[in-house]
């Protein structure tokens, strides 16, 4: 949210529009005290009309049939899916954290 007294936005409405429709909203001011709010005006909801896009999709008829052997391979190999790794490896530009025994000597 920004600030403008009325002079500087009379004078600068073009540019206080812009931030407007990017969705900032903006306030003006006389002598310090807001008098007035901009904001973007929200569009009217159109009604959803159900069959508008009939003919416009199909779906293959095989399109539910289950995978045969070629289509089903990518998904059985290792590659596609890796197992997890079991050791964590820390992230870049963060300090390791090293264990201390129970004397309290750094290994």
């Amino acid at each position: 949210m920004v600030s403008f007294n009325i002079y500087e936005a009379k004078t600068q409405l073009s540019k206080l529009i812009r931030r407007v429709r990017a969705g900032q909203e903006v306030i003006i001011a006389d002598a310090g005290t807001p008098v007035a709010r901009l904001v973007p005006i929200e569009q009217p909801k159109t009604p959803r009309v159900l069959g508008t896009d009939a003919g416009k999709i199909w779906i293959a008829p095989d399109a539910f049939d289950p995978l045969d052997g070629d289509d089903l391979k990518p998904w059985e190999e290792s590659a596609l899916f890796p197992e997890p790794s079991k050791r964590r490896n820390p992230s870049p530009g963060r300090p390791v954290r090293r264990r201390r025994s129970h004397r309290g000597t750094r290994r």
